[in-house]
């Protein structure tokens, strides 16, 4: 153990005193995306670095101490082993992204209530959190607003829990409408066709313990927002749930409509179920909290800052499942073609993004699109998969160009060189056509500057010889002792090769 805490004290130090300034681990760590002063994990060692007089240097002894209760999160933020482990290469390209989406003010804010025809169109925020709880905020990350239908995953989610699918699904179907997320329309069955438009969302109230008064109810789905997001503080607009009140012919259409059709349980109070629905809809965040609970999704259901599971594996299957093909209302076919991300829009201008074991990233930006969608927040989406491998299918574009970020950069292009070098001495043409494929150099040396055609020649390899010859490689590029692959045919006295080689 004194090892660890030796090895993570060097990797801290930028002088030769022997001491770490404070301000030193905090910097690092924030480079890493953690942040001490508002990540529940570090809250000890924020008390703690508060308590040390100015000035202080640390030995390592002090630091080992400091470090004890946080060792596990430390060891993987200073060793690289976060998910993204290159934060800041990460958050530079999310920074360019955003700026060149900000130049977009199309669409307009939504109108149908005053409280949101009256917010700033000009507002614009993202924020990213990882399955680690690395977080970075650009813009108006602190800025309020209504959840609107980015309520709708979570409800689901909870009605899954409480009840489970069979249950939950004999009164919601599962299949995209194809309509507007406000049609008056059921499908055969006389259900909802998914808990992602507002007549499967006012369903899946109706099915969040209708046993309880209707304020217990409430509290059960706050508190479950709060643990999402590592029992933060979720607020609540009660001027916009009124106003929903007051616009609510349409939705009291589509509660009477499925009563009609038999589709709520018995004695469901339509007025009680529609007072749940609006106030759930008036639940109010900012993208700094909004995203960690898309983190929380995308961690499977385990909040990255608690470690407590809110959500089943199996609820989040079923959930993102929907998010993804239903998740932004008549515009979800195109989004999921286009990004491939698991996904839900809300009225109020916000996107939340699920990337599972990523990531979550929501985007808020009021202006909207004439489906309902935020416009900036679907060019923010677009833009993010050119970038990065984030959608769903990326794994079969071999040769994309995109940044992985969960891998660092010279440790791909590292790992690639050695198995093409390694595929060269075994022969293995189709590894070597997949990597070539990928970008991989074949003129690139291993520590001793031995190149894959080296290797091929070695191990007597004459179709891959001829293969790495065709496909450019140098024949008389030196390793370390000034062996050519000329020279080492010579030397193993490998004739054929030789001549290949040479009359090449």
């Amino acid at each position: 153990m004194d090892k660890l805490y030796s090895s993570l004290f060097q990797s801290l130090l930028d002088n030769e005193s022997g001491l770490l300034d404070p301000a030193n681990l905090v910097s690092t760590l924030t480079h890493h995306g953690l942040c001490v002063d508002h990540d529940v994990r570090l809250r000890g060692l924020k008390t703690a670095l508060s308590l040390l007089p100015y000035d202080t240097q640390l030995t390592q002894q002090s630091f080992s101490e400091l470090a004890k209760p946080h060792l596990s999160l430390l060891e993987k933020a200073l060793k690289g082993q976060l998910i993204i482990p290159d934060f800041e290469h990460f958050t530079a390209k999310i920074r360019s992204i955003f700026d060149r989406v900000a130049t977009n003010h199309s669409g307009k804010v939504a109108d149908y209530i005053p409280q949101l025809a009256r917010t700033n169109p000009d507002y614009f925020a993202v924020t990213v959190c990882s399955t680690d709880g690395q977080i970075y905020s650009l813009g108006d990350s602190q800025v309020q607003y209504s959840v609107q239908s980015t309520f709708k995953p979570i409800n689901y989610c909870i009605a899954l829990e409480l009840l489970g699918e069979e249950m939950v699904h004999a009164h919601m179907g599962r299949e995209p409408s194809g309509l507007g997320f406000n049609a008056l329309t059921l499908n055969a069955k006389g259900l909802p066709h998914n808990p992602m438009i507002n007549a499967g969302a006012i369903m899946g109230c109706s099915l969040i313990q209708p046993e309880l008064p209707l304020a217990d109810r409430f509290d059960h789905v706050m508190s479950t927002w709060s643990a999402l997001a590592g029992h933060a503080r979720i607020d609540f607009n009660n001027s916009v749930c009124l106003a929903e009140k007051d616009q609510s012919d349409r939705n009291a259409a589509l509660a009477h409509f499925m009563r009609e059709k038999k589709a709520f349980l018995p004695h469901t109070n339509i007025r009680e179920t529609l007072d749940f629905y609006f106030q759930c809809c008036s639940i109010e965040v900012s993208t700094s909290i909004h995203a960690q609970i898309a983190a929380t999704l995308a961690n499977a259901g385990v909040c990255p800052f608690t470690s407590e599971r809110v959500f089943s594996n199996d609820t989040l299957k079923h959930c993102l499942s929907l998010m993804y093909s239903c998740g932004m209302y008549e515009f979800s076919g195109e989004f999921a073609f286009s990004v491939g991300i698991p996904a839900k829009s809300g009225a109020s201008g916000t996107i939340m993004l699920v990337i599972p074991g990523i990531a979550g990233i929501v985007i808020y930006s009021p202006r909207l699109d004439d489906i309902g969608n935020s416009v900036r927040g679907v060019e923010f989406s677009k833009e993010l998969v050119k970038h990065f491998n984030f959608h769903n299918y990326d794994s079969f574009s071999y040769h994309s160009g995109k940044d992985d970020p969960c891998h660092p950069r010279v440790e791909q292009a590292l790992q690639q060189q050695f198995a093409l070098i390694a595929a060269a001495s075994r022969g293995d043409l189709h590894e070597i056509r997949r990597l070539i494929s990928l970008g991989t150099d074949i003129n690139q040396g291993d520590y001793d500057g031995r190149t894959a055609l080296h290797l091929a020649v070695c191990e007597n390899q004459l179709a891959t010889v001829q293969f790495l010859i065709d496909a450019q490689a140098v024949i008389h590029a030196k390793d370390r002792w000034g062996a050519s692959p000329v020279d080492d045919a010579k030397r193993l006295g490998y004739k054929t090769i030789e001549e290949c080689l040479i009359s090449c």
